[in-house]
């Protein structure tokens, strides 16, 4: 008998979860909390911060070692005779920098894209899982049942240790923090891109120039200032947003370019992230003028 397509047997952790982002069971819960984060976070620069914005990379992914690392090391800690107090102390320590991590962690979701959404749900959910077995944990040892410590702690690091699991597939299967302008660069030519002739380019407006001459085409937005011109991959690092669809402003004395999807806000100059969401920086290309046509080249990082 022939199978159909829908009965996968054996199907992977990977596959339920691409499934899951897929389907729109959770999307009526989804949208309330998604707007009460977006809520309670505010001025920007609060949600800037937990973004990352400030290091040029996603805060949480490094901030949620530590509660992790805490409560594996109280695992350990915990199998052994004659460390309670300090396998209790690590506990205590996962749970603290549990709060700064979960916001982190809010932030980044409430501006993701829906399947990415979904994914995370449930990794809160089962994060939000593991913390209240924790405290269980705390309040068991305070009362001095230390065994029914133990099993909460045990059942929370699984929790939490299986969450991590989902942390990474949104990571690396959906792109969730990844940099999409970095993806972009390299589809590029290594050549010298042709642009036109540089007068042909409007003033201070952002264009889109897509070049066929070259061994890859190019798609990458412009901006002309006078005799020279910013250019950059025509794709924001936060979701791959059509920067030359953006408008341009000024922050902190910097010409930049704001994204048209979610805002992610990119100095002209160098590229930078100034606002999130996005926190890495948009690709700059080189540039020269030949012959009166402004030309363009990947910088030397994605050469090969």
């Amino acid at each position: 008998m022939a199978r159909g397509r829908d009965t996968v047997p054996g199907m992977s952790i990977s596959t339920a979860l691409d499934r899951l982002a897929d389907a729109g069971r959770l999307d009526g819960v989804i949208r309330p909390v998604r707007g009460a984060v977006n809520k309670l976070m505010r001025p920007q620069a609060v949600k800037d911060a937990l973004h990352g914005v400030w290091l040029g990379h996603p805060v949480h992914p490094p901030l949620a070692q530590v509660p992790l690392g805490a409560w594996m090391s109280a695992g350990l800690l915990d199998a052994l005779p004659g460390n309670r107090k300090q396998a209790t102390l690590l506990i205590a320590t996962g749970l603290a920098a549990a709060v700064p991590t979960a916001a982190a962690g809010a932030a980044d979701w409430s501006e993701s894209e829906i399947g990415q959404q979904r994914v995370g749900a449930v990794h809160a959910v089962m994060n939000t899982a593991a913390v209240a077995l924790y405290v269980g944990s705390l309040i068991a040892r305070a009362r001095g049942d230390h065994r029914l410590g133990r099993r909460l702690a045990y059942g929370g690091l699984g929790l939490a240790s299986s969450s991590a699991g989902i942390g990474g597939h949104l990571a690396y299967s959906q792109g969730a923090g990844v940099s999409h302008a970095t993806t972009a660069a390299r589809t590029l030519s290594h050549d010298w891109i042709d642009l036109g002739p540089l007068t042909d380019l409007p003033e201070g407006k952002p264009v889109l120039r897509v070049s066929q001459d070259s061994d890859r085409p190019a798609s990458l937005c412009v901006v002309r200032r006078g005799a020279e011109a910013h250019v950059l991959v025509d794709a924001c690092s936060h979701l791959s947003g059509p920067l030359h669809q953006g408008d341009l402003t000024e922050v902190g004395g910097d010409e930049c370019l704001v994204c048209p999807w979610h805002g992610g806000t990119f100095a002209l100059k160098d590229g930078r992230a100034v606002r999130g969401p996005a926190v890495a920086a948009v690709t700059v290309l080189r540039t020269r003028v030949s012959d009166g046509r402004l030309q363009a080249r990947v910088p030397e990082r994605h050469l090969g």
